[in-house]
């Protein structure tokens, strides 16, 4: 039996937690600073120097990954309500679409600055798609379709509102934020039901929708 050794346990430990630290310092650097914040300003708002920060991490590329990472699991949180959405298929999307763009817009200074550190970008947008990737799967199968789809047209989703999303946020214009929610609403649909139609599948998207397993229910 292979002994434990303690010291190493409890310093690796130790380890993670300033890791941790150090990544919920980022984040706030991010919020004060915009995304265009240095690693200086990361160290000086952790309370250390940036050598000692460095210490903890394998450069720059490691530190973005981290807040990546941490990013994911933030709007993973936030988003948790979403995964198991009631009401009519618009009902569905626009709350969803209305709930992402919030916390877009609540994080804008995150959001830029992951869409700016290529090693972060595809954490968040990953982190989302495969929820959707997971829900639109159990309606097609529901639906006897084939679930095959359920990838791209999550992960294209995901790209579309969030560029779109992107340019609002940097020129928003004449378009306000409950417009570009029903635009995007709209347009998910429009993509979502070509889907369905091409399988046999007519939805009304303002009638009640049931889950999948009353959908499979009601079909079998």
């Amino acid at each position: 039996m292979t002994k434990v050794d303690g010291r190493a346990a409890r310093w690796a430990g130790q380890q993670e937690r300033r890791r941790a630290e150090f990544v919920d310092a980022a984040l706030a650097a991010i919020a004060e600073h915009g995304p265009d914040v240095s690693t200086e300003q990361i160290a000086e708002r952790a309370g250390v120097a940036r050598t000692r920060l460095y210490r903890h991490f394998d450069g720059a590329a490691d530190l973005q990954r981290a807040i990546a990472r941490r990013a994911a699991e933030l709007v993973t949180a936030d988003l948790a309500p979403l995964w198991h959405p009631e009401g009519s298929p618009n009902e569905m999307i626009s709350t969803v679409i209305s709930t992402h763009l919030r916390w877009l817009t609540e994080h804008a200074p995150l959001h830029r600055y992951l869409t700016r550190t290529e090693p972060g970008g595809p954490d968040v947008r990953g982190a989302i798609a495969r929820h959707l990737s997971s829900l639109f799967t159990g309606y097609l199968t529901a639906f006897g379709l084939d679930p095959a789809p359920a990838d791209t047209i999550a992960f294209g989703l995901v790209g579309y509102v969030e560029s779109a999303t992107t340019r609002w946020l940097d020129h928003p214009g004449a378009l306000s934020l409950a417009q570009l929610t029903a635009q995007l609403t709209g347009t998910i649909w429009a993509m979502l039901d070509h889907t369905l139609r091409a399988g046999g599948v007519t939805l009304d998207p303002d009638r009640p929708l049931p889950l999948p397993e009353e959908v499979s229910r009601g079909l079998s």
